[in-house]
């Protein structure tokens, strides 16, 4: 299998849907495959994809690939998820599809956490403790989000769900 026809055939599905391929993995398993694609996308209110936009995604791709000779006569699995809190931040629109959660990041200075206000395409707005900070994307080194079992309300998310 060819990363490059595989990402052929995937990308315009994706695309319908309002995503978009982050990764593919494509790891042989004896005489199988395992594809897995993690998708974003900017989903409601710009946070994300929603699992009803995965499954979709995943039911389209499952039979175009099924179709496609860029999988050949090799059997394979299909394993579509989202990006999820454990992948590093790494472009402006990871910050934005992450507004209100708190992140941690790795600045030349120091560390650094806080809750997401806005994001740029230079730069990012975090609350820390109160007080508005910016900070350059250049100027992070990583950013992960971090995991809130207790998260704070968020009044706009909740009126329009």
């Amino acid at each position: 299998m060819q990363e490059a026809k595989l990402v052929a055939v995937i990308e315009p599905l994706l695309a319908e849907r309002g995503l978009e391929l982050d990764s593919l993995d494509i790891t042989r398993m004896g005489k199988r495959s395992v594809l897995r694609l993690t998708v974003d996308g900017d989903g409601p209110q710009g946070r994300g994809p929603l699992l009803d936009d995965i499954a979709s995604a995943s039911s389209a791709i499952s039979a175009a690939l099924d179709e496609s000779p860029a999988v050949g006569d090799h059997p394979y699995t299909l394993e579509v998820s989202s990006r999820g809190v454990s992948k590093p931040l790494t472009e402006p629109k990871h910050f934005r599809r992450n507004a209100t959660r708190l992140v941690k990041l790795w600045l030349a200075e120091g560390e650094l956490t806080g809750r997401i206000v806005s994001a740029s395409d230079d730069e990012l707005t975090l609350d820390v403790n109160g007080a508005e900070r910016v900070v350059a994307f250049a100027d992070i080194n990583k950013a992960v989000v971090q995991v809130e079992m207790n998260r704070p309300v968020d009044d706009e998310q909740d009126e329009e769900n």
